[in-house]
């Protein structure tokens, strides 16, 4: 019987070398084995035939059976297309290809009936469909039952490869008997608790689904199959690092920290920055190194508890560092930190590319003597050159910036065992994604806003309320308060978007010319961007228009209004990030979104979701299932296991329980994988991660 996972896909009836090599390059199909677990992303049944007069041209995607009635070419060169009217009876339909022109026009005929598929839309008042499926109206097109549509890239659609050729060389490969023998991946006891699918039968069910209920059952079976080697990966690694990676005791908390929150804090500590607090403490005196997520919205006062940790560390004899993503980030943390510290005798210092050699030099010293005991940094901190005495505890702030590479190195900075680590994002992940993506950290969530906080108003306006929005802001700067207007800088239209940033400017100064107006991009040299943020931050310009620059590391606490402009061309995390900078003084604060009337659907919730909800979680779950989470700032870089082909984190929460308590369920058993099956899953583990970074290890 052949090995599905190690046959190559050239052998198949239908495919030979050239086809195999396409499939490789283009969908990541190199066996047999890649194309049975190439799912569809939805699927339609083939026996309902819509009627052209139905269709309203929103329909995520229609199935129509008739004849062509004319074809013609219009423009020319690149421009050139084909257009053609399709009827079924009960109206007309244009079909448009950009593509394949001369080929499609052999093709195609106005004698023969044929069916139609695709997504329809409405243009110049006209119905119209775009590069549709096309086959022949035959019985054998036309079926029972439900068949699978299959994501293609623009490389294939141009290769005359479709749907329905992935559909066909599924149906080959499915006919194998080596896919109808195919070896169980679960347990028997697994299969039979959580009454699953048999794998051989959930395999042909998803692709050919006998009936809606087959395919519910193929898809669970699947989805945990997905979601259990993922977390059975995670959770086989804690056990074993847990055992083999010793960390410093940190056993007292001692005079740094008790005279800080005794004498130096001014404010309370609420409830849920004590509690995390308290759950680092008792990671760093248990002997093992603390791996955890601390997760806050912005405002939530993540910066006291990091510092405050870092106190722990000190009254241990230990340095300690934070890193962050840019000069701007580290600079706030200097500024906030330093004052607390020099209070209670405790030595800071900054360390960026911008540091000067002698200061670098009195920095290194002071770090290798021990004098100095928290730096606070950018990349330079992963500096070869930077070496500390002993290095306690690396906190690592808005994570998701850096690469892997780039924390392991901090690993480096203390020969005897590795620091304790601590990674911050103020960028809320829901809880599913941070169980599976984080599942190799523990997570302490600062779920409470500091006492006396007023939550962001936020509005939703469009061009025609431009005016109101300008007046707006003028009675928010003769109060004395100042306001950002952020406008998108995205690089697929660096230069288009550069000038309207700049327009933008001008028209700001124009409308508001008794009031100093500063701005900032990301493209200006670091010295004019720093004077700039530096004006503003002084109180001396009033607004300051800007990019998403300021997303991170501004805190200015008389801003009472964030004014984004082209707010539809923003995430939903990243317009939370923005709206964050304003809110942080004692007055109410406001956050106006400005953007085109003609919204898509889509567009419009994500939009309102803003104005509905000031809670980062709420945002942070919203995002994700409209965007997915492969979509959501950080998941690359930030320790996904592998791609995953069915499971989604948006919708599976529950699946994504009930794998988790059965991997845990299984590793109690069976905790070094050492029984048959646990060697059958350790090998069928290994297929699946070999090529994987291990990102457990470092955060």
């Amino acid at each position: 019987m052949p090995d599905l996972r190690h046959t190559d896909i050239q052998y198949l009836h239908g495919v030979g070398p050239k086809r195999a090599e396409l499939l490789k390059k283009e969908l990541g199909i190199s066996t047999y084995y890649d194309l049975l677990y190439y799912f569809p992303f939805r699927y339609i049944d083939r026996s309902v035939i819509n009627h052209i007069n139905d269709l309203r041209g929103d329909e995520a995607a229609v199935q129509l059976k008739g004849r062509f009635l004319t074809f013609n070419t219009a423009g020319e060169g690149r421009k050139r297309r084909l257009q053609a009217l399709f009827s079924d009876g009960t109206g007309t339909i244009e079909v448009v290809w950009f593509n394949r022109v001369a080929s499609i026009q052999k093709t195609y005929n106005t004698q023969t009936e044929y069916i139609l598929y695709g997504k329809p839309s409405v243009f110049n008042n006209h119905k119209n469909i775009v590069h549709p499926e096309v086959d022949l109206a035959n019985a054998e097109n036309v079926t029972q039952g439900l068949q699978g549509v299959y994501n293609l890239t623009e490389v294939l659609r141009n290769r005359s490869f479709t749907s329905r050729a992935i559909h066909k060389l599924v149906v080959n490969v499915l006919a194998t008997p080596a896919v109808q023998h195919i070896d169980e991946t679960l347990p028997p006891e697994l299969v039979n608790r959580y009454r699953l699918m048999p794998l051989a039968e959930a395999l042909q069910n998803i692709h050919l689904p006998t009936s809606q209920q087959a395919l519910q059952r193929a898809q669970l079976r699947l989805k945990f199959e997905e979601l259990f080697f993922l977390e059975l990966n995670i959770l086989h690694y804690i056990k074993g690092s847990s055992r083999r990676l010793v960390g410093h005791v940190f056993s007292r908390v001692g005079a740094y920290f008790h005279d800080f929150y005794n004498n130096v804090l001014q404010f309370p500590l609420t409830g849920a920055q004590k509690r995390v607090i308290r759950e680092m403490r008792a990671d760093m005196g248990s002997g093992k190194q603390m791996n955890r997520l601390l997760q806050g919205d912005v405002g939530s006062g993540k910066t006291i508890v990091a510092f405050m940790t870092a106190l722990i560390a000190l009254d241990n004899d230990y340095q300690a560092c934070i890193m962050a993503p840019t000069e701007i980030l580290a600079g706030q943390h200097l500024e906030t930190i330093k004052p607390l510290a020099e209070a209670i005798g405790v030595k800071v210092a900054l360390l960026t590319g911008s540091t000067r050699n002698k200061e670098r030099d009195v920095i290194h010293e002071s770090l290798m003597n021990g004098e100095l005991q928290i730096l606070i940094g950018t990349h330079a901190l992963i500096e070869d050159t930077v070496q500390f005495r002993n290095l306690g505890l690396a906190i690592i702030d808005e994570q998701h910036r850096f690469g892997v590479a780039q924390r392991a190195r901090l690993w480096s900075k203390n020969r005897t065992a590795p620091p304790h680590v601590l990674v911050m994002t103020a960028t809320p992940i829901p809880r599913t994604l941070a169980m599976t993506v984080y599942g190799d950290l523990d997570v302490s969530i600062i779920d409470e806003l500091p006492p006396g906080r007023k939550p962001v108003t936020t509005v939703l306006k469009h061009e025609p309320d431009r005016f109101k929005m300008y007046q707006f802001v003028g009675k928010q700067l003769r109060e004395g308060r100042q306001a950002y207007i952020v406008y998108p800088l995205i690089e697929e239209n660096e230069k288009l978007d550069l000038h309207a940033l700049e327009q933008g400017f001008e028209q700001v100064k124009e409308v508001f010319s008794n009031y100093n107006v500063a701005m900032v991009h990301g493209r200006m040299k670091p010295a004019e961007k720093d004077y700039q943020m530096m004006l503003f931050a002084t109180g001396r310009a009033h607004i300051l228009v800007a990019t998403t620059v300021i997303e991170v590391g501004v805190n200015v606490p008389n801003a009472s209004v964030m004014v984004i402009e082209d707010a539809e061309r923003f995430g939903l995390s990243q317009l939370h990030q923005l709206r964050g900078r304003v809110g942080r003084g004692a007055d109410q604060s406001y956050c106006i979104l400005m953007a085109r009337s003609d919204l898509g659907r889509d567009t419009r919730h994500r939009l309102q979701v803003m104005t509905q909800t000031n809670d980062g979680f709420v945002v942070a779950e919203e995002d994700m299932k409209l965007r997915g989470p492969g979509d959501m700032e950080g998941t690359q870089q930030s320790g996904i296991a592998f791609n995953l082909h069915i499971a989604n984190l948006a919708q599976d929460g529950q699946i994504i329980q009930l794998a988790r308590n059965a991997a845990e369920d299984y590793l109690r058993i069976d905790p070094g994988l050492e029984s048959l099956w646990g060697r059958k899953m350790t090998a069928h583990l290994r297929d699946l991660f070999d090529k994987q970074a291990n990102w457990g290890l470092i955060s």
